[in-house]
């Protein structure tokens, strides 16, 4: 539902590399490849990721649409090469080979292995599992860092932090005290990208249990967004709603099965009374005591901060697999067992960063217009409402 952002990504996990391609970024914003390198490095933390996070050095080129550290106001493609692709050429070839590899025919449960080759009439489900694998994310990173400069500009700011891992959860207090800047940076010297150093200890406890075990852990996130103003979305059409995109791109990641904005679980719970954010003036703008509804209100953002969290399920890549079937002669056997993470929590935060500077990106360009970032600057400062 995005409405004037485009971004495409191409590749598998252990092919030769990412591809992405980005159009309707205005002309006139600073980028070079270190700001998108510095996102991808994010991508790559977190305790409890697999040996693959030893190899690969995520570095984006700047393919296209980008001169002398400016944006062109055309699409901006970028390469991310595959370090690992070095031990992959034969059974990752595009060309036919004499030695493919072995197939794989044992499907993993809660993976697209089964679903994929049911769909496409495969035999061998890595035709499957290189596209589906999460690897795809690190090109949605590096686009959207794009995105995520294109707001900075604006003085709008996305930060995320860990609060469930397994089942601990991180008491800290409420992160709206604190700017989002200062959030990222505590969140990303914590191993776990949690605020809370007791609850960050057993969530490294809780993860080094499922490595022994040879098991996985999912948890819960929470997304952030500050400096929005007034009306980016609308209540005019459902798949205008800002809420309705945000949660369409949040669910595109992998593993990610619900989402709130604000506490809405809790508050289902509660009676409106307890629950909606009263208005008051101040004699310059209007003000909230609280905020229940996470900054968006009949489908808009209402100048208030963003307050969304996500739910992963654990991964279903297991070093100790659950029963499946063969495919081909419908044995009975355990499931395939191909590199993975125990926990990928931390890194899917980042990720749900990127994805929601698309959105917000997109509906800031949808609201107010502009070929250049001079142009928007001027529309922006014109009617924005703060």
């Amino acid at each position: 539902m995005m409405k004037k952002i485009q971004f495409l990504t191409a590749g598998e996990s252990h092919g030769k590399g990412l591809l992405g391609i980005i159009e309707g970024i205005p002309a006139g914003l600073e980028m070079n490849e270190n700001l998108i390198a510095e996102q991808l490095s994010r991508r790559q933390m977190g305790y409890g990721r697999g040996k693959r996070m030893k190899i690969e050095q995520d570095r984006a080129e700047i393919y296209c649409g980008v001169r002398h550290g400016q944006t062109l106001g055309s699409p901006i493609g970028l390469i991310l090469p595959n370090k690992d692709w070095a031990n992959w050429e034969q059974v990752m070839s595009s060309d036919q080979v004499d030695n493919p590899g072995k197939q794989i025919t044992l499907p993993r449960p809660g993976h697209a292995d089964l679903a994929g080759i049911q769909k496409f009439g495969f035999t061998d489900i890595r035709n499957v599992l290189e596209r589906s694998s999460a690897r795809e994310t690190a090109m949605r990173v590096a686009l959207s860092s794009i995105c995520r400069k294109l707001l900075d500009t604006f003085d709008i700011h996305i930060a995320s932090r860990v609060t469930r891992i397994y089942n601990i959860t991180d008491s800290a207090t409420n992160p709206l005290d604190m700017s989002l800047k200062t959030l990222n940076h505590h969140a990303d010297q914590s191993p776990v990208r949690c605020l809370d150093s007791h609850a960050e200890q057993q969530m490294l406890q809780a993860i080094d249990l499922a490595i022994q075990a040879g098991d996985s852990v999912g948890g819960e996130i929470q997304i952030l967004a500050s400096g929005l103003p007034y009306g980016l979305g609308t209540y005019t059409h459902w798949d205008k709603k800002l809420h309705a995109r945000i949660a369409e791109a949040l669910m595109s990641v992998n593993a990610f099965k619900s989402i709130e904005f604000g506490p809405a679980v809790e508050y289902s719970k509660k009676h409106g009374s307890e629950t909606h954010d009263e208005i008051g003036w101040d004699g310059k703008t209007y003000t909230r005591s609280t905020n229940h509804a996470g900054g968006i209100e009949g489908g808009m953002s209402n100048a208030q901060w963003l307050d969304i969290r996500v739910a992963m399920k654990p991964i279903p890549t297991l070093i100790k697999p659950l029963k499946s079937v063969d495919i081909l002669t419908k044995e009975s056997k355990s499931a395939h067992k191909e590199r993975t993470d125990t926990c990928a929590v931390p890194a899917a935060s980042i990720v749900a960063e990127g994805m929601l500077a698309f959105v917000l990106a997109d509906a800031l360009l949808e609201k107010f217009g502009g070929d250049s970032v001079d142009q928007l600057t001027q529309h922006i400062h014109a009617t924005g409402k703060f």
